[in-house]
Formats: C-alpha cells, structure tokens, sequence
C-alpha cells in the first residue's frame, strides 16, 4: 500500500543519508569543528515557530478526524453522534486562539465565523447521501465550494501572499475531497477503502499545518523569534506527532467498532495493521527481518492485541480476559517505557517515558471503557483528551533524539535534502525525519528483542 511504500523509502534513507551527516562532524578544520559543535547545541524542537506548527498540527489533524467520525456517527444514528458533531464545532472555536494571537480578534472573529459555518455542511451532506438526494448532495458541495473560496481568500489577505490564494484553494479543496471520499467510500459499504482514504486525508493535513506555519512565521519573523517552522528538527516533531496520534485515531475508531460489532470493525483493524506496517517496513529496511519482527511482536501482541481483548472482554463481560488485557498493557508501558529512555541515553528519562506510555494507555482504556459503559460524552470528551496528550510525544521524544544526535538535525549539512512545504508523512519528507523514524525505531526494536528474553528466561 502507499502508506507503507513511503515509510520504506523513508528508512532506507535514513541508512543512506545519516552516514554521511556524520562524516561532516568528524573532518574539517578546528574552527569549523567548534562552530558546527556550537550550532548543534542550539538545535531544538522547542521554539516558536515549531510551537505554532505543532498546534496547528494538532487542531487541523482533530479537524479531519472528527469531521469524519462526526459524519460516519450522523449516517449511522450512534448514539454518540451528536456529542461529536458538538467536538467538531468546538475544535473549530479552539482554533480561534490561535488565530488571535497571530492575527488579532478582528483575524480571528472572521476566521471562525468562516470555519464554524461550514461544519454544517457536514451534517447537509450526511442527509443529503442517506436519502440518495443528488440535488442535496450538490448544494453540499457547492456550499463546500464557497467554503474553500472564503477560506482561501481569507488566507492569501491575512498572510499578505506568503500563502496565496491559489496555493490555499488547492489544499483546501484536496481536503475537503479526502473528507466526502472517506464518508461516500463507508456510505458504499467500502470499508478498506474509507479507512486508505482516511490515512491519506489524515497525513495531508500536517502539509497544510506546515504549509500555514511557513506562511505565518515567513510572514512576521520577530514575533516568531526568527526561528523557522520547516527546520530539521521542527520536520522530526511534527512527524513523530503525526504517527502518535494516528494511532489513538485509529484505536479508539477500532476498539468503539469492535464494541458495537460494526460492519467496519475489520477494516478499522486493518487501518491499524497498516499503521503497524508502516513502521515494520521501516524497521526491516534499517534493522533486517529479525529486528522487523521483534518489533511486530512487541507492538501487536503487548499493544494492539492487548487493546483488542479488551473489546472482547467488554463484550462477553470477561473480567478475567479485562485484567490480562490490562496486565499485558502495563507491561507494555513498563518495558517500551525503559527501552525508550535506554534508546535516546536517557535524554528522555526512563521514568518520564514509562509514565508517558502509561498516561496514553489510560487515556485509551478510559475512552474506550466510558462509551461500552454509555458514557458517550464522556468518552468524546475523553478521546480528545488523549489526542491532545499525543502532542507531547513530539515535543519530549522529539527533543530527546535530538539531543542525543543534533548534528542529524542542523539543517544545511551534507546529505540534507530540501524543505519543499510538504509534512507530516509526505514523500518529500527531509533527512532529519527518516533519522527520527530510525532511532524510534530502535526504541522500539530494543524493547521486542528484551521482552522476547524475558519470555524466554520466564
């Protein structure tokens, strides 16, 4: 599939590219050693611009999530629809302090105003596809067009060109596409499909967040400290963000259909054992099929099989099938959390990892535990929670790495490839992001290969 494709060529570059990144540190002239020693100790993930870029990495990500959980929940009749359909319009006003803070309340009243409108379209075409309405169906549409006019304009005159409207119309215009695509494709009964559009949409939405992170701190340099939003570094965040919370997407999408015993609950596993496949084949292309299967064991069977008897168990009322489930997720957290602060020579601390990884398991088990119970609100309230908390992965594991290895992330060395406005998991994606994947990698790897000892010394 593509997602995987990309992952491939992305580890395999990192194989190739980061040699000779530190080749660079190792020859030249004292002078030069001491300013590139120098350089790389300023390298960060924390600054400004990559700050501005991760909120919109997370609220503009939240957006495609929610508009399509919101129009798959309406279609359905669930019983949690409306309490998403009500965490959509509130992810959009969450949008509007942001927005403030760059471009005034004035920018922001009309900003919002533009983006809380056209969430109701969403509900328009849901009822528009249910009744088979073509006529509807096209008013949705040309109210999605008017939209992506509005926002686009918006954009170009707020950024004073450095995103223009062209460039705004096209993205917005993919977007909206990738959100009617994944809901016609599970209207259909398409399921696979839906859940491979829904991963393409979800990725195209960190090239916006980067695309208008750019545009923004190119825009007014000072107030961003003249730091940049498409550095090394900032490319590592925000990709590691991406694959954080992706994954509670698509499990909270997985472990809710399993409850319910939906027609697109395998799918929804299969949207998962894809995420899973995207870092197997990059595990395998640095580390050889043994470490590529080691790392499948470690991240199946103490995770995401983990997760799924879970749902067995709520379903058959199993409370000795829960308490395993829950054991093996500890256990998980526990060790993944050790191997991941051993990984990056504890720049990020063992302790503060497993805690990390705890924080995350609870989240999910709490969503997932509050909506088999009939606590629909609750469960939004706390999916959105855990999609939030996901964010700080990218900032502590991000900055982690690159503390442990910030000649891999000093943007302008040998072996660096452009910045071109393309994120999250785009194939243009720079050096700095293949290595980040690496190195999570070998968190990751490590902690299999241990657990498969303690298994074995069992």
């Amino acid at each position: 599939m593509k997602h995987t494709k990309k992952f491939a060529a992305t580890a395999m570059a990192a194989a190739l590219v980061l040699p000779g990144t530190a080749a660079f540190a190792s020859g030249g002239s004292s002078d030069d050693k001491m300013m590139h020693e120098d350089n790389a100790k300023n390298v960060t993930v924390n600054t400004k611009a990559a700050d501005l870029r991760a909120t919109l990495d997370q609220l503009l990500s939240e957006h495609f999530v929610l508009a399509v959980m919101d129009m798959k929940k309406q279609y359905d009749g669930s019983k949690d629809a409306k309490y998403y359909e009500a965490a959509l319009k509130q992810n959009a006003l969450d949008m509007t302090p942001a927005i403030a803070s760059v471009y005034g309340e004035e920018g922001a009243k009309q900003f919002e105003k533009i983006f809380v409108d056209h969430n109701k379209y969403t509900t328009d075409l849901v009822k528009a596809v249910k009744a088979d309405d073509q006529d509807g169906i096209n008013a949705s549409k040309a109210e999605t067009e008017e939209f992506v006019q509005d926002l686009s304009s918006f954009l170009d005159t707020a950024t004073e060109g450095k995103l223009p409207k062209a460039a705004a119309e096209e993205v917005l215009r993919t977007h909206e596409a990738d959100v009617y695509k994944t809901f016609q494709q599970y209207a259909a009964g398409d399921y696979e499909g839906s859940y491979n559009t829904f991963r393409e949409g979800y990725s195209r939405m960190y090239d916006i967040s980067k695309a208008l992170s750019v545009a923004i701190t190119t825009q007014m340099p000072e107030k961003f400290d003249n730091t940049k939003a498409d550095t090394k570094a900032a490319d590592l965040r925000s990709t590691l963000n991406s694959l954080a919370a992706e994954h509670v997407a698509l499990a909270n999408i997985s472990m809710t259909a399993g409850v319910d015993q939906a027609k697109d609950y395998d799918a929804a596993n299969w949207a998962e054992d894809m995420h899973t496949a995207d870092f197997k084949a990059a595990m395998k292309s640095v580390y050889g099929q043994a470490g590529a299967d080691q790392f499948e064991q470690v991240w199946t069977k103490n995770h995401i099989e983990a997760q799924a008897n879970l749902v067995t168990a709520a379903i058959n009322d199993d409370k000795k099938l829960m308490g395993d489930a829950q054991e093996m997720l500890k256990m998980f957290s526990n060790d993944f959390g050790a191997f991941l602060g051993a990984a990056t020579q504890e720049n990020l601390p063992t302790k503060a990892a497993q805690e990390a990884v705890s924080g995350h398991e609870t989240y999910v088990q709490d969503t997932f535990m509050q909506y088999a119970e009939g606590d629909y609100k609750g469960s939004v309230d706390t999916f959105r929670e855990s999609y939030a908390y996901m964010y700080g992965v990218g900032a502590n594991l991000g900055e982690a790495i690159v503390k442990q290895s910030p000649e891999k992330f000093m943007d302008g060395t040998p072996g660096s490839m452009p910045n071109t406005g393309n994120g999250g998991m785009s194939d243009n994606n720079t050096a700095a992001t293949t290595g980040a994947i690496a190195l999570f990698g070998l968190a990751l790897g490590a902690a299999g290969i241990v657990l498969a000892r303690k298994r074995q010394n069992a």
